[in-house]
Order: structure tokens, then sequence, then C-alpha cells
């Protein structure tokens, strides 16, 4: 029997979810024994055709040409499992979707004629079919890994759905917000950092994105509490996730306060 095929594709992205499956040494070296790698740039120039048993994709569309290429990626692949806030929300890249992205390409470019660009950042779920999504600024390793062996043994993810907080009742983190009136996100944001910021007092940036079942009305009264102004409120919205929907709803609220 054939082994199983995984590739690994790049879109409009800084390459760190790319560098994270990189970053698992050992544990890749014993999945390459057990999955043939067709197509992963960031670590070989092989390119095999497809299709592919597994496709992880990383970055946001952000050209017509990648709107294209994305469909022929998901044509091409048996499961398609996007990696990151860039391929699940758009990224950071998606603060364009607010602003006037020609005005953008004039002040960054010499040669702004030069430069084919789409109006808007968008993830990967806005042009093809996803099967999974798995979150993150960068992605977790421990949960990129339990992606990719579960998919490739044809079981579904043990991925938690809850937010960091509960990560933080795991690690036992007194809460910033109740200890020191720290600013956090972390009540709509999805686990998987294993707290990281709160455990070191300071409050979650909302890496992960989304949490299943986020209250962003409920988040913007918690951050006003802490003593954040509406503008400080959107701005935490509009970073790493700003185009998920959560996200662009707390920068409502906020948008809404400002004008009340």
């Amino acid at each position: 029997m054939d082994a199983p095929t995984l590739a690994v594709w790049k879109f409009a992205s800084c390459d760190g979810c790319q560098l994270t499956l990189l970053d698992c040494e050992d544990e890749l070296l014993a999945l390459a024994g057990r999955v043939r790698v067709a197509h992963f740039l960031e670590a070989s120039r092989e390119v095999l055709p497809g299709p592919y048993d597994v496709s992880l994709v990383e970055g946001s569309i952000t050209t017509a040409e990648d709107a294209e290429r994305i469909r022929r990626v998901r044509e091409d692949s048996r499961t398609l499992v996007t990696i990151g806030a860039c391929a699940t929300s758009g990224g950071v890249q998606a603060l364009r979707n607010f602003a006037d992205v020609e005005e953008f390409r004039s002040v960054v470019y010499a040669h702004p004629e030069y430069i084919s660009t789409l109006a808007t950042s968008t993830p990967i779920s806005a042009h093809v079919d996803v099967d999974f999504e798995l979150r993150g600024c960068p992605v977790d390793r421990r949960q990129l890994l339990e992606v990719i062996t579960a998919l490739l043994v044809g079981r579904k993810p043990n991925i938690p759905a809850h937010s960091v907080c509960f990560e933080c009742k795991q690690r036992g983190n007194v809460c910033v917000v109740v200890a020191h009136g720290a600013a956090c996100l972390g009540p709509v944001t999805h686990a998987g950092c294993g707290a990281l910021c709160p455990a070191h007092n300071r409050g979650c940036y909302g890496c992960f994105g989304p949490m299943d079942t986020p209250n962003p009305q409920a988040q913007a009264g918690l951050l006003r509490a802490t003593g954040m102004s509406d503008d400080d409120i959107q701005r935490a919205a509009r970073t790493f996730n700003v185009s998920a929907p959560t996200f662009i709803e707390l920068s409502r609220v906020a948008t809404r306060g400002k004008a009340s």
C-alpha cells in the first residue's frame, strides 16, 4: 500500500506556521517515515503531482492569481486544512479591508503601477471548502502534529474548542483581569497557546483567533472595566485575526460605543 501524501502550500503569510512544522524536528522525522511529503517548498525542492491525501495551507488570498491557485490546490487535495491566522481569518494583512488599499500602495511602493493586488485579504474558506481550521499566530506544534496524524489515520483531530480562560485554569494561573486589572482577550480567544501570556502576568492578545462560542458584547464590557477606551478596544480587535467575525463584531461594538 502506498504511503499517504502530504502537501504544504504557502499564500500571503510570513512562513511562521510552516516553520512551526519544521521545528517539530524528531516528530517530523518519525512522520516522514510514514507519509510521503509530496510538496513542501520550505523544506524540499522535490514536487510530486497530486492528488494529495492531506494539504496544509498557510496564508491568505491577496491576489487574483492566488485566488485561482487555491482552487487548483482544492481540486488536488482530498483533505484541505488551513493553518494559522492568515489562512483562517486573513491575518494582519486584512487591515487593508478597513482602509484604502490604493493609498497604501501609493505610499509603500516607488512604482505602485507594477503592483497587482486585491482590495481585500481574505481567508482560504472565502474561496474554497475547507475541511479543518487550525488557528494560531503561529499554530501550536502539538496541535499541528495532532491534526496531521489524526487525518492521516482517518480520525477526527482532537482540538479543544474552549477559550484561553480554560487553559489558565488548567495551568493554575491567577486571572490577570481579576488580580491585576489587565486587559485580556482570553474569554473570546481559542485555546491552543497554553495561556502563555497570562502565565507571565500579561493579558491575552487573541493570537489564536475566536473560540467557538464567543460573546463580543460581554468582552467589550470587560475591557472597558479594565480602563480601556473604545479606541483601545478597536485597536485590540484589529490585530492577528482582524477579519474574524468575532473580532469584527468586537470592533463594531467599540465603534458604537464611541458614537454614543
